[in-house]
């Protein structure tokens, strides 16, 4: 930073985008692979693939912002920016799915049998696991912000309790969802209901792991004094994205498991 008479970090060229890329290559076509074909070998190289690009391009981007000084006032705001615009995109990636279930819901189908649920279908107790569910990722949006009170006040300790609190719930959280799938009476190919279902609260549990993993890695940087009281945009960002996985179940459990039984 010594040479640079300006407060933007130009960033260095980096080979990982394009060990990104071919890793999600690799694992789409895999999963057709593995769907048609039963192999698995083209997926597992793009799973390896994407696992040591997260490494070592998380591992770069770590000490750009830590140990070298990159990350001023002027980039952590862009960062924000960027962390605002992808959780937009996030939305309305969510919207889709809602727009297709109340699109089937509100006005069912003769093929349906003119009802909703369809006839055949017995849909899960919104009383039972979900509501439990529900409680638990309300539970872990109350820890993270406690996490980030304690960060603010520079308190180590209870910031790190927090967090592994929270994580603890996600994984909580994941392990019921995929107990809830296991003893599901209907699957993603039981007509509209199946799909929408399965397709919306999978790709919710997705963000809930992927979100579980971010906060993992803020735990460890924590553990490492990375963080101050006011230079930790990782944990911030970390925090808007568990907000939001939190808002989103809501309008999931609300709409599919509640109004949609």
């Amino acid at each position: 930073m010594a040479h640079q008479t300006h407060a933007f970090h130009m960033v260095n060229p980096s080979p990982w985008p394009l060990t990104g890329a071919m890793a999600a290559l690799l694992m789409t076509s895999g999963l057709a692979m593995w769907f048609h074909h039963n192999s698995t070998l083209l997926m597992t190289l793009g799973l390896l693939i994407m696992l040591l690009t997260m490494f070592q391009w998380w591992r770069d981007i770590v000490r750009e912002g830590t140990f070298q000084g990159h990350h001023t006032k002027q980039v952590q705001k862009g960062l924000r920016y960027g962390m605002i615009l992808f959780i937009t995109s996030e939305i309305f990636f969510f919207i889709g799915f809602f727009w297709a279930f109340y699109h089937s819901s509100l006005a069912p189908t003769p093929e349906l049998g003119g009802c909703w649920p369809p006839a055949g279908i017995i849909p899960l107790n919104p009383f039972e696991v979900p509501l439990l569910n529900t409680t638990v990722l309300l539970a872990s949006g109350v820890t993270i912000t406690w996490a980030h009170h304690s960060l603010m006040h520079a308190n180590r300790n209870q910031t790190i309790q927090a967090l592994m609190i929270t994580i603890l719930l996600g994984l909580y959280f994941t392990a019921l969802q995929t107990m809830e799938y296991y003893e599901s009476t209907f699957t993603i190919a039981d007509g509209v209901y199946g799909s929408t279902f399965f397709v919306a609260t999978g790709f919710h549990g997705l963000h809930v792991i992927i979100g579980s993993t971010f906060l993992t890695v803020c735990l460890l940087r924590q553990m490492m004094f990375h963080f101050t009281p006011t230079h930790h945009f990782g944990f911030e960002a970390a925090a808007w994205y568990w907000h939001f996985v939190d808002v989103v179940w809501l309008f999931l459990y609300v709409s599919i498991y509640w109004w949609g039984s």
